[in-house]
Parts: C-alpha cells; sequence; structure tokens
C-alpha cells in the first residue's frame, strides 16, 4: 500500500469516526501549507451531517476555525521566515527583485481582496497565510480577510453540500 494512500484511508476512517473534530484537524494543517484534501473532508463531513450526524453548525464552525487558524499559522510562519527563504528561493525560481517588488506593491494594494479569495483557489488556500506574513501584510487585516474568506468558503461548500446532498447521492 502507497504511504498516500494509507494517509487518505486513515482521513476517511477519522472523518466518519470523529466528524467536524477530524475536520477541524485536516483544514488547520491544509490551511498552512499540508498537502491534505481539505475541501473534499469538508464536503463529506457536510453530507455526512445532512444524514444527521455531526450536527450541520459543528461542521460549519469546524471548518471556519480550521481554516482561520491554520492560516494565522501560516501568516506567523511567513512572518518569521518567510523572508529569508523567499530570498534565498529567488534566483532559484527566476523571481527578479523588480518582480518581487511587484508582487509586494500588488498584495499591498489588493492583499485584503487576495486573501479573502485565495482560499477558494487550491494551491493559494494552502500558501494564503505563508504568503501574507512573508510579505509583511499588516496583521489586523490579514485576520480580518482571512475571517471573512474562511467564512465564505466554509458556508459555500459546508452549507452547499448539506443543502444539495439529495443531489449528490444521485450522481455518487
Amino acid at each position: 500500500m502507497s504511504i498516500l494512500q494509507h494517509v487518505f484511508g486513515s482521513l476517511d476512517a477519522a472523518i466518519a469516526s470523529y466528524g467536524a473534530l477530524a475536520l477541524f484537524v485536516v483544514l488547520y494543517f491544509e490551511s498552512f501549507g499540508v498537502p491534505l484534501p481539505g475541501e473534499s473532508a469538508l464536503i463529506t463531513v457536510s453530507l455526512l451531517a445532512a444524514r444527521g450526524d455531526p450536527a450541520i453548525g459543528h461542521v460549519v464552525l469546524a471548518a471556519w476555525l480550521g481554516a482561520v487558524l491554520g492560516d494565522s499559522t501560516g501568516y506567523l510562519i511567513g512572518r518569521v521566515g518567510g523572508r529569508p527563504l523567499l530570498l534565498w528561493l529567488a534566483p532559484r525560481i527566476k523571481l527578479t527583485p523588480d518582480k518581487l517588488a511587484r508582487v509586494e506593491t500588488l498584495a499591498r494594494e489588493k492583499g485584503f481582496i487576495m486573501v479573502m479569495t485565495a482560499r477558494f483557489v487550491v494551491v493559494l488556500r494552502q500558501l494564503n497565510g505563508i504568503l501574507a506574513g512573508t510579505i509583511g501584510m499588516p496583521w489586523p487585516r490579514f485576520v480580518l480577510a482571512n475571517a471573512l474568506g474562511a467564512l465564505a468558503w466554509a458556508a459555500f461548500w459546508g452549507l452547499g453540500a448539506y443543502f444539495f446532498a439529495d443531489l449528490f447521492r444521485r450522481f455518487v
């Protein structure tokens, strides 16, 4: 059995056994860069909630908290060690000082919207907090944008799967 099959098989079992708590853990770690299937886990637990256990309110709350706290951890990681790592990686990934300056300017001007919407884009969801911390986005702006984006994302995928469970069941 490959390691991925083992990890994902364990995730399925944990989600089935622990529901919202397992969802919180998966989303917390996914939100600061660990490659885990957060969106799939949220949809799965929401579909379980449509059957009656766990409560959908617990699912959305666990998803929101896991996403916000995970991104906040990523922000702190980026704030502490992100800049030195980025400067070390820059020549290796063809990131010139000019390009870096443009990205930082864009992030200062559009950072709030970028953080809010990044949750809906797969790779950005995992790197959102780390990148915001690395470029030095002010903490209060990050927290507000992160909390709003995570709430929209958790509500969209969690409540969407919950309310449209019958439609999903026809295709699964």
